[in-house]
């Protein structure tokens, strides 16, 4: 049985396949169903304790079934009376696309494999969670004018069971900070609630917890059947985990002892300064995370390295509550090398940053990524729950349970923007128009596989595959459109986004076509990755690079961010980045012409960034591609497209044209060369975008990035009018009754990034 899929799924074997490309072409090994498993659903929260289905593989109903997680970690599955065989998932602590595999015999054998989707606890959708009801009340219990009973609801569908328990775990760090026996550790403390209903709602009136339980102000309830033991994790002596329901993790302030009960403040107050005395030993962070975007614009445009803060959104109606008086707040999307640590930014109405020295509302780095980062498993890198630990149990301590937030200010103060630079972005789109990280603006319509993009800083490689636009008629035109992009950085999961062959936009990973349905967002190798509802797709590489991929009448857009370090580390399609258009025309052997050259000669600048099959990074799963582009030639050399489309006056489309494009040449061409208003108006969009986008990350382009001169203080027994600390802008200084001024009445931020005057004093 040499060519079957047992333990094998993923490889080529003599004769036939097992990757996942095999079904589309046909050449599958005969098991290949069998042992290469599908499941549904594809994921849940990391803590576990979820059914999914395996839904290709009929199993024996005798069967003793066994799911191994990451080749260590066993839970125990079952088989329905349909003969289908279910896992549980285990607690995690980790995010991302987990392997497992199957075993029908007890655990002696685990010929079956597939891969699991562990996610955010946030992350994961409300209806998977229980609901504390009224949380604040939850996390306030026991403060001024907070009592009474507390609620729970959850979805009794989920526990097939009649009756359950409802049990308290508490989380907890333990060893030393920053060192090998630093860990990490969900722990059950007790239950709250013994064989009770499952009706899918409990109420009780909380009291303190018994014993040090009182002391765990972090933690989560689990709902899990009755017929299991208190906490049980373990089924039999190895296996862990059990069918449940887990509720947000939260402040444990409804449980937390009678001292805190009995003056609140005076507890937290006691906390907070110790949490202040702990910091104080504590490596600092500040200096290795990034800087935030000195404006709102800049921040939404430097997608490669931030995305929104679902807390404070704009696009969701700027619902700020630990951000009063912001209107968007995005995070820093990768965590700081050393610390794991994580950067927000927070942004007023005017668009300017806010600072937590002059507001409560301002953005406040974070000790512990809120995200996690890889590898993860270990302190600081737990998704979620160092954070809480670290950054936001302290808040409670010191902001919302006592009146004590200059202490967290002082250990968690807003960036500034002094050494934020925006990243240089370069865009294609339509029947292919290049506009380079210079500014250079070129297109190139050449039918095969070429290199968008290439870097030595970082091994980055973003491949774009052409295909022939096609006629209102269906008849093929003399322009070609993008079809397909892929892309990697070192050594990261391979993505490829694509047009299948009806039209639909399809995400590949590593060759597997992902599907959307239940995550939008994707922890993977080297990289993070986001599809919205409309499937714009963000692909955000470790380096701070960014790819945003979105398909419009049949052809990609594709704009690539990417910071400044890469300067003067990139060629290919578009470019050597380095502030000069000049040397943008670079052939792949280093020569370069001018960029007056003629359509021809860019046609063959283009040409000679045809991609090797040995270095390509697309997926050849059909008849179809196989022939265009992996047997035949990277780039068609037999295909000429029109050059320079004629404009002729009796043309009817030629009037129509005019109205919808303007003076947009670019949108000429394509209404051109493809016969359709609509790919015109298409591109017309896509070339106002990139224009944008370019204006608001480098908004004065004489300075080419926004100055910042940094937070200035008021006087001690005096005020500032103004927040606003970039480039042009001037801060009044006045004095309390009976105090007079020295110094400089007024302050204007100047292009060196200084303030003018001298520091006022009253």
């Amino acid at each position: 049985a040499q060519d079957s899929c047992a333990r094998r799924c993923g490889e080529v074997l003599g004769a036939c396949s097992c990757q996942v490309t095999c079904q589309s072409l046909g050449i599958c090994c005969p098991d290949y169903k069998e042992f290469c498993l599908q499941i549904s659903p594809y994921s849940g929260s990391l803590m576990g304790g979820k059914d999914f289905l395996i839904t290709n593989t009929t199993l024996d109903a005798s069967s003793v079934i066994k799911c191994r997680f990451k080749q260590q970690i066993i839970t125990s599955g079952y088989v329905d009376k349909d003969g289908r065989g279910h896992c549980i998932s285990p607690l995690l602590y980790e995010t991302g696309f987990i392997p497992f595999e199957v075993s029908t015999d007890d655990g002696s054998t685990f010929p079956y494999s597939g891969t699991w989707l562990s996610v955010h606890h946030s992350k994961v959708s409300d209806g998977e969670k229980c609901t504390l009801v009224n949380e604040t009340k939850w996390q306030y219990y026991g403060t001024p004018n907070t009592g009474g009973n507390l609620t729970l609801t959850w979805t009794h569908q989920t526990l097939p069971t009649t009756h359950v328990n409802i049990e308290v775990w508490g989380y907890q760090e333990t060893g030393d900070s920053y060192s090998e026996n630093w860990m990490a550790e969900w722990k059950y403390l007790y239950t709250l609630a013994r064989g009770i209903p499952n009706t899918g709602k409990y109420s009780f009136i909380p009291v303190p917890a018994k014993g040090n339980y009182s002391t765990w102000d972090f933690g989560m309830l689990r709902i899990i059947p009755s017929n299991y033991l208190d906490g049980q994790r373990q089924v039999h002596h190895n296996i862990y985990n059990i069918l449940s329901v887990w509720s947000p993790e939260h402040a444990l302030a409804w449980h937390l002892e009678k001292d805190f009960r009995n003056d609140p403040n005076a507890w937290a107050t006691a906390k907070c300064i110790e949490w202040d005395r702990k910091e104080e030993l504590l490596p600092k962070f500040l200096k290795e995370i990034i800087d935030c975007p000195c404006t709102l614009a800049q921040a939404r445009a430097d997608t490669g390295r931030f995305h929104t803060d679902y807390g404070c959104d704009i696009e969701k109606g700027s619902v700020c509550t630990y951000h009063p008086g912001a209107v968007h707040c995005v995070r820093g999307i990768q965590a700081s090398p050393q610390y794991g640590a994580g950067q927000q930014c927070c942004y007023d109405s005017r668009g300017t940053q806010i600072l937590t020295h002059d507001s409560t509302g301002g953005s406040t780095p974070d000790r512990g990524h809120d995200w996690g980062s890889p590898p993860f498993l270990k302190p600081p890198r737990i998704p979620g729950f160092s954070h809480w630990l670290y950054d936001v149990i302290s808040f409670y301590y010191c902001c919302l349970w006592s009146d004590n937030c200059d202490f967290y200010m002082k250990r968690r103060p807003s960036s500034d923007c002094r050494t934020y630079r925006p990243p240089r972005a370069a865009s294609t789109f339509g029947d292919p128009h290049f506009l380079t990280f210079d500014g250079l603006n070129f297109t190139f319509n050449g039918l095969g596989e070429y290199t968008l993009v290439e870097s030595d800083l970082t091994s980055l490689r973003v491949q774009g595959r052409t295909q022939q636009a096609h006629f209102p008629n269906e008849t093929r035109a003399q322009g070609t459109g993008l079809s397909a992009v892929a892309m990697q950085e070192n050594n990261s999961d391979v993505i490829e986004v694509r047009y299948s062959e009806d039209l639909n936009l399809e995400v590949l990973l590593n060759q597997r076509v992902l599907n959307f349905s239940e995550q939008t967002w994707m922890d993977l190798k080297g990289l993070f990755l986001y599809s919205t509802p409309d499937q714009n797709i963000t692909v955000m590489f470790s380096s701070g690079s960014g790819v945003e991929i979105r398909g419009s009448e049949g052809f990609l857009t594709l704009t690539i961010l990417l910071p400044e370090k890469f300067v003067n580390h990139t060629w290919g399609l578009f470019g050597v980045m380095n502030g000069n258009p000049e040397d943008d025309y670079t052939f792949k052997n280093k020569t370069t012409m001018s960029v007056h050259a003629s359509p021809q000669q860019v046609f063959e600048f283009g040409a000679s960034w045809a991609i090797e099959n040995g270095t390509s990074l697309f997926t050849y799963d059909t008849e179809f591609l196989l022939n265009s582009f992996f047997y035949g030639e990277k780039h068609n050399a037999s295909f000429l497209p029109v050059f320079s489309p004629h404009e002729d006056p009796a043309d009817p489309l030629v009037e129509q044209m005019v109205s919808r494009c303007g003076s947009d040449p670019f949108c000429r061409f394509d209404v051109l060369t493809t016969r359709n208003l609509q790919v015109g108006s298409s591109t017309r969009l896509s070339h106002q975008e990139h224009k944008l986008l370019v204006e608001h990350l480098e908004p004065d382009m004489s300075l080419l990035l926004v100055i910042s001169c940094g937070w200035l203080e008021h006087p001690t027994n005096g005020r500032k009018n103004d927040t606003n600390y970039l480039l042009g802008s001037t801060i009044n200084f006045t004095c309390n009754e009976g105090y007079e001024l020295t110094g400089s009445q007024e302050r204007t931020c100047q292009v060196s990034g200084a303030w003018s005057g001298d520091t006022p004093q009253c």
